[in-house]
C-alpha cells in the first residue's frame, strides 16, 4: 500500500470484493460449460482452476495499484467457448446393407438350436417305441435346455469380453459336435441313449448366446427405428424352430400302431420308425454344420460404422453390470414378469403332446397345434415389433394388453380341459383357438420385454442383460420340467401354473413404472 493511506482488514475486504468475487464465479462457470464425457470432478476442478487464476490476476499488488500491463487472460473475453479439446467428437452413424446377412445368420442358427432342442417331444410316442425310451427319458431330453444355461456367467463374459462372433462360433461348434453325437447309428440302445442326450446337453450350451444376443445384435447393427423388429426377428425365429419339429418330428416320423389307427398296408415296424428317426438326425446335422461354415467364413461382431449413437456410447464392465442389475428394483421386477410365464410356457409346450393326451387328441393332432400357436406368436410378435418401433415409448402398454389376453386365453384352455367339472365343450376347435392364442400372447410379449429391459437398465450392456432374465426363465422352465419327472402321470395342474404365471406377469407390469434411457439418448444427441 501507498503511503499515508491505512491497509484495510482482511474483512472488510472480503466485504467490498464481494460483488466482483460472485460476478467471477458466474461468468467462470459460463466459460467452462462441460463438454459431452466430462465427468463432474472434472467439471468441478476445472471450475476452481479457473476462478482462482481470475482472482489472483485481480487482486494482484500491480493491479491494485492500477500500474502494470494487462496479463494475456485479461486480455481473453470471458465468455469464450469452452476448449477445443473438451468439445465432443461428432459420432458417425451408418447403416449398412449387410446386416440383413447378419441378421439372417444369425437367425438360422437359432431356428436349428430350437428345433434341436424340441426334437424328441412331438414324437414322444415313436421315441419310446424305437429307442425304448421312458416318460423320464423324453423330460430329460426337454431338460437339458435350460440345464445348458448353468454355466450362463461364461458365456455372457465371453460375449462382453470377446464379441458377438467369437461367441456365435462356439456355440455353433457345439451344436455341431451335439447333432453329431446323436446322428451316430448304433445298434446298442443303450450307448445310442447316452449319445442322444450328451447331444442334447451340447446343444443346450448354446442356447445363453443363441437367446441374450438378438437386442446386443440390433443395438450393434440397426438403426433406432429398426431394433425392435430386429430383435424380434432374431429371437422369435427360435421359437419358430420349436414349432418346426412340431411339423417335421410327426410328418417324417410315424407313430407306433398302438397310438394311432393306420390304413391297411402301411409299415409301422420298429425298424422302419428307427430309419425315420435317423433321417431327422441326419438332415438337422447336415442344416448347422452348413450354418457353422457360414458363420466361419462371415459373422463379423460390429460393423466399421456403429448406426446410431446408443450403439457408439461407452457401457458399464462386467462386474458393475452384474451388481447393478441385481440391485435394480425396477429391473427385477421387469425380469420376473418376463421369465415366469415364458419359463412355465416352454416347459408346457415341451410336453404339450403328453398334455393333450387325456383329450385324446393323436400325436399329429398335438404337433399341429403346437405349430400354429408358436407360428402365430412369431408372426404377431415381429407385426408388434414393427408397430413399437413405428410409434416408441409405449412398450407397457403393449405389454399390457399381450398378458391380459394370455391370461384370458390360457384360463380358457385349463377349463376347457377340466370339462368333466365345468362342462365346457372339448371340441378340436376350442384347444386349437385357445392354444394358438396363448403362443400368440405369450410369444409375441418376448422382443416387447427385451426393447424395454433394455431401455430401463441402459447403460448396461444388452448381452448381460437378456443373459440374466433368460437365465432366470430356463431356471423356472427346468424347474417345472424337474417336477415333470417325478410326478407326470396327471398334468392337469400345468395348466392351472401357466394361467397363474400369467396372472403374476399382468400384476408386475401393472405396477412397472417405465422409462427410456436409451431412447432419450438416440433422440436427443445429435448424431
Amino acid at each position: 500500500p501507498r503511503r499515508g493511506r491505512p491497509v484495510p482488514s482482511p474483512l472488510c475486504t472480503c466485504a467490498q470484493e464481494l460483488p466482483s468475487c460472485i460476478l467471477f464465479w458466474f461468468l467462470g462457470a459460463a466459460d467452462i460449460a462441460p463438454s459431452a464425457g466430462t465427468s463432474r470432478a472434472e467439471v468441478w476442478s476445472i471450475s476452481w482452476g479457473s476462478k482462482a487464476d481470475l482472482h489472483n490476476q485481480t487482486h494482484s499488488p500491480a493491479n491494485e495499484m492500477g500500474a502494470g500491463p494487462s496479463s494475456e487472460g485479461e486480455r481473453e473475453p470471458l465468455l469464450a467457448p469452452a476448449q477445443t479439446e473438451r468439445l465432443p467428437q461428432p459420432v458417425y452413424s451408418r447403416v449398412y446393407s449387410r446386416r440383413w446377412l447378419v441378421l439372417a445368420i444369425f437367425s438360422m442358427l437359432g431356428f436349428m438350436q430350437g428345433m434341436v432342442w424340441n426334437t424328441w417331444g412331438p414324437i414322444q410316442n415313436s421315441v419310446k417305441h424305437a429307442y425304448g425310451f421312458t416318460a423320464i427319458d423324453i423330460a430329460m431330453l426337454v431338460l437339458w435346455g435350460p440345464i445348458g444355461f448353468i454355466p450362463w456367467l461364461l458365456f455372457m463374459w465371453l460375449m462382453d469380453k470377446k464379441g458377438l462372433r467369437v461367441s456365435l462360433l462356439l456355440s455353433a461348434f457345439l451344436m455341431v459336435v451335439g447333432t453329431a453325437m446323436r446322428s451316430i447309428p448304433l445298434h446298442d440302445l443303450t450307448v445310442k441313449k447316452w449319445l442322444i442326450h450328451g447331444g442334447q446337453l451340447l446343444n443346450g450350451l448354446a442356447g445363453p448366446t443363441i437367446m441374450s444376443a438378438p437386442p446386443l445384435l440390433s443395438t450393434t447393427w440397426f438403426a433406432p427405428d429398426q431394433r425392435a423388429t430386429a430383435t424380434a426377428v432374431a429371437s422369435l425365429v427360435n421359437y419358430l424352430g420349436a414349432a418346426g419339429s412340431f411339423l417335421i418330428g410327426p410328418l417324417v416320423v410315424p407313430a407306433p400302431n398302438e397310438t394311432q389307427p393306420l390304413h391297411v398296408g402301411a409299415d409301422r415296424t420298429t425298424d422302419h420308425i428307427r430309419e425315420r428317426l435317423q433321417i431327422v438326425l441326419y438332415a438337422e446335422f447336415a442344416m448347422i454344420v452348413v450354418l457353422f461354415v457360414a458363420v466361419l467364413v462371415y459373422f463379423p461382431s460390429r460393423p466399421p460404422l456403429p448406426p446410431s449413437v446408443a450403439a457408439a456410447s461407452q457401457r458399464l464392465g462386467y462386474r458393475s453390470s452384474i451388481c447393478r442389475l441385481l440391485s435394480n428394483i425396477r429391473f427385477l421386477m421387469i425380469a420376473l414378469a418376463y421369465s415366469v410365464p415364458t419359463g412355465v410356457v416352454a416347459g408346457w409346450s415341451g410336453v404339450l403332446d403328453m398334455i393333450l393326451t387325456p383329450a385324446k387328441v393323436s400325436q399329429v393332432d398335438a404337433g399341429w397345434i403346437g405349430f400354429w400357436s408358436i407360428v402365430g406368436g412369431c408372426v404377431v410378435g415381429i407385426a408388434m415389433a414393427r408397430f413399437a418401433d413405428s410409434i416408441r415409448g409405449m412398450l407397457k402398454l403393449i405389454l399390457l394388453l399381450m398378458l391380459a389376453g394370455a391370461t384370458l386365453a390360457s384360463t380358457w384352455f385349463t377349463l376347457t380341459c377340466l370339462t368333466s367339472v365345468t362342462h365346457l365343450p372339448s371340441t378340436a376347435a376350442t384347444l386349437y383357438t385357445s392354444c394358438i392364442l396363448i403362443g400368440i400372447f405369450l410369444n409375441s410379449s418376448v422382443p416387447i420385454f427385451y426393447e424395454l429391459l433394455i431401455e430401463t437398465v441402459y447403460p448396461v450392456p444388452e448381452g448381460i442383460t437378456c443373459g440374466v432374465v433368460t437365465f432366470l426363465s430356463n431356471l423356472f422352465m427346468g424347474g417345472l420340467l424337474f417336477v415333470l419327472t417325478f410326478y407326470f402321470k396327471e398334468l392337469s395342474w400345468l395348466n392351472w401354473c401357466l394361467t397363474g404365471s400369467c396372472l403374476f406377469s399382468l400384476l408386475l407390469i401393472l405396477f412397472f413404472r417405465e422409462s427410456y434411457d436409451r431412447l432419450y439418448l438416440d433422440v436427443f444427441v445429435s448424431v
